[in-house]
């Protein structure tokens, strides 16, 4: 296919296609891999959905109702953009057919428009003002992809993770701060299969564009809502994903700012694992051999990237001597970390979405991230409950980890669809490694591929 993110390429069979990813959701839900008519892009969400111990019925939550959901809107900077968005896609919202909604950078959504028939059919899978249509929550769909890889996308038919929604399509864009290039949300349109056409995608991209456009001539310069670093500090808190991303997103208020490769470094080491030792910073030679090792560096290098990030996040964010971020971070990894600190390992696999920043090589980013996963993995084969070993194995960081396998395999019922599946693997994996057929043993780690190593391969 030429384009990765239409769901449907030129002279493809809607229907046949359709079919062919029911069928595809199916073997994947019952525990199968994902067969070759699903789109990467999808299957990434599908695995991403999984992990996250997603039901493939899930219903999406509803978060915000009433005057907190009224409240939280009329704060929003997508508020001023919604004239502009009614204008362009408001014929399209009216015909009977389709729904617009708009949802903020996590995935929630805010306003959902449309003809009265079709937004009663809409309110039967909560795709309602407040309701979390992120992957987390509601699995795959165009919203919750668009804001997670942060790119306009079409979600068609059962290529959505819950069977509630797979009877719609929907595309969606995602919409940023003209000035500073923080995420602020989505655009979508949501209705029948006709939406899988080249045209519905590129109308929600240009709308994005539209919006981003008129918020250029609204927003003054340094805006305290575009800007994480505006303001005062106190009683404020920011929230760091770093977790199966080369480029961190730091959520700051109600706006997210992504973060280059370097700078999602640095903000990492500087948030530590929440502990004192990072609340009091680290020295500039500190700094520099956790970014670089023993490498020879110019330590103008390293003060003209904390420089470029200062002018970023705000000066009221990063102190320098020692260099430390003055608003208090909680971060992703950060939740898997206490979640095992209280032996709450479901808890954790839940939260993990991948290894910690995977193409960094800072040592001691890679230092955070090996021990991460280390702990992670003792847990999950120390305690041997199947469903988050079930969990841990469907992700593309645990599908080739034989010790989770062969702990799966042991403590599935012989009534469960998936210990076939697993007894398969188990095999595989072995005749991979060069071990003995099941059975035997396996005394020490194998020496996997991690999903790391392959992604770099």
């Amino acid at each position: 296919m030429g384009n990765p993110w239409l769901a449907l390429e030129i002279g493809a069979d809607p229907r046949r296609r359709a079919g062919q990813l029911r069928r595809a959701h199916e073997a994947f839900v019952t525990g199968g891999p994902i067969p070759g008519p699903v789109r990467p892009v999808v299957a990434d969400s599908w695995r991403r959905s999984a992990g996250a111990l997603v039901s493939p019925d899930v219903l999406a939550p509803v978060d915000l109702a009433d005057a907190e959901l009224e409240e939280y809107r009329r704060a929003h900077p997508l508020a001023a953009v919604m004239p502009v968005l009614r204008d362009l896609l408001g014929a399209v919202a009216d015909d009977g057919e389709h729904v617009l909604a708009v949802c903020d950078a996590e995935g929630r959504l805010l306003w959902v428009e449309g003809h009265c028939g079709v937004l009663r059919k809409a309110e039967t899978m909560n795709f309602v003002p407040g309701a979390s249509w992120d992957e987390a929550h509601a699995g795959t769909n165009a919203p919750g992809v668009a804001t997670a890889v942060d790119h306009a996308v079409q979600i068609f038919a059962a290529e959505h993770y819950s069977s509630l929604v797979q009877r719609w399509t929907c595309a969606a864009a995602p919409i940023h701060d003209p000035r500073t290039g923080i995420l602020l949300g989505a655009v979508d349109i949501t209705g029948g299969d006709h939406l899988a056409s080249p045209q519905s995608l590129a109308l929600v991209r240009a709308t994005a564009r539209a919006a981003e456009a008129h918020l250029a001539g609204l927003l003054p310069p340094q805006s305290a809502r575009a800007n994480p670093g505006a303001g005062r500090t106190e009683g404020r808190r920011a929230f760091l994903r770093a977790l199966g991303r080369d480029e961190a997103l730091l959520d700051a208020g109600r706006c997210s700012l992504r973060l280059g490769r370097r700078h999602s470094e640095i903000v990492v080491l500087l948030a530590g694992r929440g502990d004192l030792s990072a609340r009091e910073g680290l020295t500039g030679d500190r700094l520099s051999l956790e970014l670089y090792g023993e490498r020879t560096v110019n330590p103008v290098t390293l003060r003209a990237e904390l420089s470029r990030l200062r002018h970023l996040l705000g000066p009221e964010l990063l102190d320098s001597r020692p260099y430390r971020l003055r608003m208090p971070v909680e971060a992703d990894y950060l939740d898997v970390a206490r979640a095992l600190d209280r032996a709450a390992v479901a808890e954790a696999v839940r939260a993990y979405r991948g290894p910690l920043l995977p193409e960094s090589d800072a040592p001691g980013v890679a230092r955070l991230r090996d021990r991460l996963e280390a702990q992670l993995r003792a847990a999950l084969l120390a305690q041997r409950e199947a469903g988050p070993l079930d969990a841990w194995t469907r992700t593309p960081w645990g599908e080739d980890d034989l010790q989770a396998w062969e702990a799966l395999l042991a403590a599935l019922p012989d009534s469960s669809p998936r210990r076939a599946l697993a007894a398969v693997r188990v095999a595989e994996l072995r005749h991979e490694y060069g071990l003995p057929a099941p059975g035997v043993p396996v005394r020490q780690d194998p020496p996997r591929a991690t999903w790391l190593q392959r992604r770099r391969f």
